[in-house]
């Protein structure tokens, strides 16, 4: 019990430190892009390069953590991440935008470890509990989160202090911070692996009968998205999750290059991406038990009630004479909670409706799938925030929450909700089967 908790507060620490090294560069990265291209339509680029960059490297590290235990795999992640904020502030220093994407590239890496971390929670307590220990690690990233932006003026004031361009300032706490994850997660024990701490019914009956229970091996990834897209409960897990992911990203890296263009200063931004980050996490262990108690679909529901809610506001924002300090920072609150309600609501269900020897990766297939669609929609909004303006950056969410409830229309019915049994958690049948596609 004790090494599981000091476990746990490891991953907590490590959590911490990269949402603050995360969030300190999120404000300037959009305008550094915008400012070494001289392109409006660009300023989206940098998340693009984050994004893309922890798509790619997620699906790796979830085989690695499969194959050498959850400390290897967030070891490297992280560190990879402290070598990408270096890479950044070289590639500003030259004004050269291919080393600068490459080192937000990098820098992603530190965002799909923070992913993965949630699901290395769950590895340490009972399945009935993976909502609220995912939520947990979830949760840790606020602290680092809301202060990481906090610190963008002064990261700005100390960058131009030392000779910098003051935007790249924020990306020397973003090295420092990752750094730092990087030796915490190092310490972690060797033992979590996926699935360590997970009861296999199967197991028990095995062993009654006199038999020995031989799990399957961890699938590979054409054969488990094969199963997933032949259900639609694991399915529409993996569509809430990259649907979460893809709206938050549209809305969130642009606005700060649409309060620059309505002449907001640096601290107004960061507050209201503070305030958006606030949203993101704080409210996660909330979701975690509402997802363990009432399952993962009432999780769900309300964070699309919570996701139109923020893009009304934004569209009320973007059609307005003057833009609202106010009305952004409501409407990324709530876009914020929006994004947890759907991560912790699809990671449970998806970890809840698929065999163990396949979650790992699915798991990291999904966060591979999210990051990659996140980077499609940054990579998108530069243009649509030129040509049609905040409206037209909304009107995009609007369409990808409307694609998530289609997905629903087959999945609602097999779900669990107040009232009704538990969502169908995976089947002998279903692991037979999982194991002829190996």
């Amino acid at each position: 019990m004790k090494t599981r908790t000091r476990a746990q507060a490891k991953l907590i620490t490590a959590q911490l430190l990269s949402g603050a090294g995360i969030a300190s560069g999120y404000a300037v990265g959009g305008l550094l892009a915008e400012e070494i291209t001289g392109n409006t339509s660009m300023a989206g680029i940098a998340q693009m390069s984050v994004i893309l960059g922890a798509g790619l490297i997620a699906y790796p590290l979830a085989v690695l953590a499969g194959k050498a235990g959850r400390r290897t795999a967030l070891t490297l992640g992280f560190g990879i991440g402290t070598i990408g904020a270096t890479v950044v502030l070289l590639g500003v220093a030259l004004q050269f935008l291919p080393l600068f994407m490459l080192g937000m590239m990098l820098c992603g890496s530190a965002t799909a470890s923070g992913l993965q971390a949630r699901y290395a929670a769950v590895d340490l307590v009972d399945p009935a509990n993976a909502g609220r220990a995912m939520s947990l690690v979830v949760w840790a990233t606020t602290v680092g989160s809301v202060l990481g932006p906090s610190f963008t003026a002064p990261g700005a004031h100390l960058g131009a202090a030392l000779g910098m361009n003051e935007l790249a300032g924020p990306y020397l706490i973003s090295m420092t911070a990752f750094g730092l994850a990087t030796l915490v997660a190092s310490t972690l024990t060797k033992k979590i692996k996926p699935g360590a701490a997970e009861a296999v019914p199967e197991s028990t009956e095995s062993a009654e009968s006199g038999d020995s229970a031989v799990e399957p091996p961890t699938m590979k990834l054409g054969p488990a998205l094969r199963f997933a897209l032949a259900r639609p409960v694991p399915l529409f897990a993996m569509v809430t999750i990259i649907a979460g992911q893809m709206m938050m990203t549209n809305v969130m890296v642009m606005t700060p290059v649409h309060m620059d263009h309505q002449e907001f200063p640096l601290g107004a931004i960061g507050i209201v991406v503070s305030v958006h980050i606030a949203g993101m996490y704080a409210l996660s262990p909330v979701f975690g038990w509402m997802a363990d108690r009432w399952g993962p679909g009432t999780v769900i529901a309300g964070g699309v009630l919570v996701f139109a809610t923020a893009i009304i506001l934004g569209v009320i924002d973007a059609t307005a004479e003057v833009s609202s300090m106010v009305l952004l920072s409501i409407a990324l609150i709530f876009l914020g909670i929006g994004w947890s309600m759907f991560l912790i609501g699809g990671s449970a269900l998806l970890t809840a409706s698929v065999p163990q020897h396949a979650k790992v990766t699915l798991q990291g297939a999904s966060d591979a799938a999210m990051n990659l669609g996140g980077a499609l929609m940054a990579a998108m909004a530069g243009t649509v925030l030129q040509a049609g303006g905040f409206l037209w950056i909304n009107m995009m969410a609007t369409i990808v929450l409307l694609i998530t409830l289609a997905f629903s229309i087959r999945a609602v019915p097999l779900m669990h909700w107040p009232g009704r049994g538990r969502t169908p958690t995976a089947t002998k049948d279903d692991a037979a089967e999982t194991s002829q596609m190996h």
